[in-house]
């Protein structure tokens, strides 16, 4: 009996996306990696993929720049963003882009198909308030996004000199 659904997990940790292959497998859900931009783009062209999670972080490479390309590809394809490290201004961008949901790892299983799916009448989970490096997290990424991912306009933007900027950048993703 063939799987109830086929996803495309894009996410540049194989380890990850492996683990989490076998785990919707148990969930009857067939599941294919792509660990880059490009492979992605290659793998959405499958016509029996109809979900999709998407990491926010792919090796330097944007998810949210990756986004409307998939769907555009794939009008009818259901993204869920997924990153290491969540804010309200990547949030709200992904949803604008045409995500259906937006969840912060770690996530289980059951939490990425209610993402998709999610119970009616079940609480949703509500994140604790943001912490001051939160807060100055998400304002950078929202000058970034609004620079287009254009390090020095951002660090222009924001008054600080852009190696500090990027100290900021690096120092977050080892976080991740």
């Amino acid at each position: 009996m063939p799987p109830k659904e086929h996803w495309l997990l894009v996410d540049d940790d194989q380890a990850f996306t492996q683990v989490l292959i076998r785990s919707l497998a148990r969930q009857d859900i067939a599941a294919t990696a792509a660990h880059d931009y490009a492979s992605a783009l290659e793998t959405i062209t499958a016509p029996e993929i109809q979900r999709c999670v998407l990491d926010l972080n792919l090796a330097g490479e944007s998810g949210l720049q990756l986004l409307p390309e998939l769907l555009k590809q794939r009008p009818d394809l259901e993204v869920l963003v997924l990153t290491g490290y969540g804010s309200i201004a990547t949030a709200v961008e992904a949803m604008r882009r045409g995500a259906v949901n937006y969840l912060c790892k770690p996530v289980t299983v059951q939490q990425l198909i209610r993402g998709f799916d999610p119970v009616e009448g079940e609480p949703e989970l509500r994140p604790a308030p943001p912490s001051v490096e939160e807060m100055e997290w998400e304002h950078i990424q929202r000058v970034l996004n609004e620079h287009d991912g254009n390090i020095s306009a951002t660090a222009r933007a924001l008054n600080m000199h852009r190696r500090t900027l990027q100290r900021k950048l690096q120092k977050h993703s080892r976080w991740r």
